[in-house]
């Protein structure tokens, strides 16, 4: 494979998936899905790719660690309709959740830091400040979640909120709106809800940071590791974007039959 790319020379689906540990049935599916750019045909109606393919493909499978796969597949999308500008909004957007995501993390690290053990068991379980709290949908708005995720999460003892005596609707106090934060952020870490629920348990007892130090560790590596990724991901893609504007073939609309 590798002369073939060297030579310019054409290749077969198979050509690609080898040289990427893929199934000829997904590179067929990442040009239907506009990842890769459209294949020309034989006169038998066969697809052959080509040294460009397959550096989309590589660009595409770089991107995929730091961005996620709907996000790396917008962005070869938007590449390969020549409409790089859209490229580099959604590839800034991307980053952009990353800086809020370290951002998040480090609240969450203040946060837990600001516990207060003595404070904690002065208000009692079932305290609520002095404002009331806040109902179930302002509180899922300030989040970016759905109502019925806070109920879910309810369910699993993640986030106990009390009722308001006048409507019965939920009410979330100061309390219960910390742990629907920690628990929002962990999940947002990769941290499946049997895996927040002792932190959460750690932090009602006023534990302070040493029961998520672990956690925290490991979210913070997630995130070196998420930005690297970015890092090499903008390197195959500028190789990409490159080679497709050396290649006087390129075109939005492709060749395929």
């Amino acid at each position: 494979m590798a002369s073939k790319l060297q030579s310019g020379g054409r290749l077969r689906p198979v050509d690609l998936a080898r040289g990427h540990g893929l199934s000829t049935q997904a590179v067929r599916n990442y040009e239907e899905a506009g990842i890769l750019p459209a294949a020309e045909r034989t006169q038998h109606g066969y697809r052959t790719y080509t040294a460009l393919h397959a550096r989309a493909l590589r660009a595409f499978l770089a991107l995929v660690p730091g961005h996620g796969h709907g996000t790396a597949a917008s962005i070869m999308r938007a590449v390969n309709r020549d409409a790089v500008d859209e490229a580099f909004r959604i590839i800034d957007e991307s980053h952009a959740q990353l800086l809020d995501d370290r951002r998040t993390l480090q609240a969450v690290e203040n946060a837990l830091r600001d516990l207060d053990p003595a404070a904690a068991e002065e208000k009692g379980p079932g305290a609520v400040p002095a404002a009331g709290g806040v109902f179930i949908g302002p509180l899922a708005r300030r989040l970016g979640i759905r109502p019925a995720t806070l109920r879910k999460w309810e369910r699993a003892g993640l986030v106990l909120p009390r009722r308001d005596p006048v409507t019965g609707y939920r009410l979330y106090d100061e309390t219960a709106e910390r742990d629907a934060r920690l628990t929002h952020q962990l999940r947002r870490g990769g941290y499946l809800l049997g895996q927040i629920a002792p932190l959460i348990a750690q932090v009602r007892a006023a534990g302070g940071l040493e029961p998520l130090e672990g956690a925290l560790r490991d979210w913070h590596a997630r995130l070196s590791a998420r930005a690297r990724a970015m890092l090499k991901g903008a390197a195959e893609l500028e190789a990409y974007l490159r080679d497709r504007t050396d290649d006087p073939g390129t075109t939005s609309e492709g060749s395929s039959a």
